[in-house]
């Protein structure tokens, strides 16, 4: 039952725990404070999906990444919740405090974990440690603050009107988690797209403070004492500064971080909606960077050396028909079209941003010779795993799996067991499978998963390895996992189907840049070193990455 308190005598100071002087009526006054517990919670995830996206982006493996920030924020939650009890008798203020707060601390967030990344060494170094502490530390305070906020606002509506417990938390949740609901689906499909990630952050956090502000200088004005108001006033027109500053000073700050993470040559940087393509060089005689959310994918005599290994010993036998998974950057092509005999080649692409790129850029068009304007390949911009699932069976000689690496969660169902099933039944008798499986030296458990998957789908497989020679990052899909005076090397499967695996050699008629039969020979035996047995397979229930 819902029983309005009495009005405070005339001239008596404003209560903090009694029922709040209001300049509208109870009903208007308690559907305002619901409608900012909606745009808390909207904004409250917004915080919480932007640091996920920035913790995979920036350090890998999403999955561990998001529980990390996810489970840290709720456990910061429980905390805040509890702390917010020393706050009832100020709620008022309390919640002004804390909406200002957050605002600054969500807003800048992804800048300064942005900042951070690109101006402490990149992927090796500091950034092994330290931002990640910083990680922890945003997901801690953003976490505490929203846990404060559910309490302060439950005190709130009681003291506009009061009701029994079930009905207000059932208003309450109600709002919060329509909110929250809201805020999950503008954040991939309005403020990525539309403003990116450092603006749209700050732009949540402004819309969070006026929500808080107006509420609270609004609605619960005649709670705060003169000082208080002023106080939060002032405070929350500063932080309102910081975070217009900051928003108009954004697109300068994208620049100079790239800068500092890709070199000074930066000439392309787009989000497609599947990744983010950057380009660097590739005019004016400047050897070509590509970078593929961060990873090199092509970089200095590197670039040619990863593409020949992972084509030339696939394309030793008949090669009439070819099919390249990924490969959008045209360079697996390029290598493929060298081959003489050729007559058909696939690419099955997602990103159909990066495919524009590699037929308009002049950098990237001349890297991989044109090949978009060869008679012979045909494009496709689908997902690999569902374009296999319709894919006509024994169709192929050779397929050529140009993924990320395994190692990404994005790509863990690229190297699942039910993939190479179906990467084996487009293959013709006698087909050849060639992987990239990610670095054999400082990731050997991946490397040999990889090949466990594929003996697991009826493909037996010859590993080898090959060492990149380029300082800084490798190319290829992997990110350099060790110290950046690493050896930077990229592991290989060349698999076929049946118990024997496939001869590992180059086609002495056709001239290799970069390898040689006895480097190949050796290259294997390296590989073969490192073996790490008894791995399991991965599958799609059951990724192993």
């Amino acid at each position: 039952m819902i029983e309005p308190h009495a009005p405070a005598p005339p001239g008596a100071p404003p209560s903090r725990t009694g029922p709040a002087g209001l300049p509208v009526r109870p009903g208007t006054g308690r559907f305002l404070v619901l409608v900012c517990v909606f745009v808390c919670a909207a904004c409250g995830l917004v915080y919480e999906l932007e640091l996920v996206a920035f913790a995979s982006y920036l350090i890998g493996d999403s999955v561990t990444q998001a529980s990390v920030v996810l489970s840290v924020m709720v456990f910061a939650m429980g905390i805040g919740s509890l702390g917010a009890k020393r706050l009832r008798r100020h709620t008022a203020v309390g919640f002004g405090a804390v909406e200002t707060l957050l605002a600054l601390v969500g807003g800048c967030s992804a800048m300064a974990l942005y900042a951070v990344f690109a101006w402490t060494g990149g992927w090796g170094g500091l950034w092994a440690e330290g931002p990640r502490c910083l990680l922890v530390a945003f997901s801690l305070a953003i976490g505490l603050l929203i846990g404060a906020e559910v309490p302060l606002l439950m005190e709130l509506i009681q003291r506009i009107r009061r009701q029994d417990a079930p009905t207000a938390v059932a208003d309450l949740f109600a709002a919060d988690y329509v909110g929250a609901l809201v805020g999950g689906l503008a954040f991939p499909f309005v403020l990525l797209p539309f403003f990116g990630q450092l603006t749209g952050a700050l732009l949540t956090g402004t819309v969070n403070l006026v929500a808080g502000g107006a509420l609270v200088l609004g609605l619960f004005r005649r709670d705060l004492t003169r000082r208080a108001r002023w106080s939060l006033l002032l405070v929350g027109l500063t932080v309102l500064g910081v975070l217009a500053s900051a928003a108009a000073l954004s697109a300068d700050f994208e620049r100079a971080a790239r800068r500092a993470v890709y070199g000074t040559d930066v000439r392309v940087a787009v989000q497609t909606g599947v990744q983010e393509v950057v380009l660097a060089g590739g005019t004016d005689g400047r050897p070509l960077d590509l970078y593929l959310d961060g990873r090199l994918r092509v970089g200095g005599q590197d670039a040619r050396r990863y593409h020949e290994a992972l084509v030339h010993p696939a394309l030793a036998g008949p090669h009439a028909r070819v099919l390249i998974l990924g490969g959008g950057d045209g360079l697996a092509a390029r290598e493929v079209l060298r081959r003489p005999g050729v007559r058909r080649v696939d690419i099955v692409e997602l990103d159909a941003k990066l495919v524009r790129l590699a037929r308009s850029d002049l950098g990237l068009a001349a890297a991989n010779g044109h090949v978009y304007a060869d008679p012979r390949v045909h494009l496709t911009t689908a997902d690999a795993l569902g374009w296999l699932r319709t894919a006509p069976g024994a169709s192929y000689d050779v397929v050529i799996a140009d993924l990320p690496d395994p190692g990404i969660t994005a790509s863990t169902k690229l190297y699942s067991e039910e993939f190479y099933g179906l990467t084996r039944r487009v293959l013709a008798p006698g087909g050849r499978l060639v992987v990239h499986a990610g670095s054999v030296t400082t990731r050997p458990r991946v490397f040999w998963t990889v090949a466990a998957t594929l003996r697991a789908a009826g493909l037996a497989a010859t590993p080898y390895r090959v060492l990149g020679h380029d300082p800084g990052f490798p190319a290829g899909p992997d990110r350099s996992a060790g110290a950046p005076e690493a050896p930077h090397d990229w592991g290989f499967l060349l698999a076929a189907a049946g118990r024997a695996p496939p001869p590992l050699r180059l086609d002495p008629t056709v001239p290799v840049v970069t390898l040689t039969p006895a480097g190949l020979a050796a290259d294997r035996r390296a590989a073969e070193r490192i073996r790490v047995g008894g791995l399991p397979a991965s599958t799609l229930i059951h990724p192993r990455y």
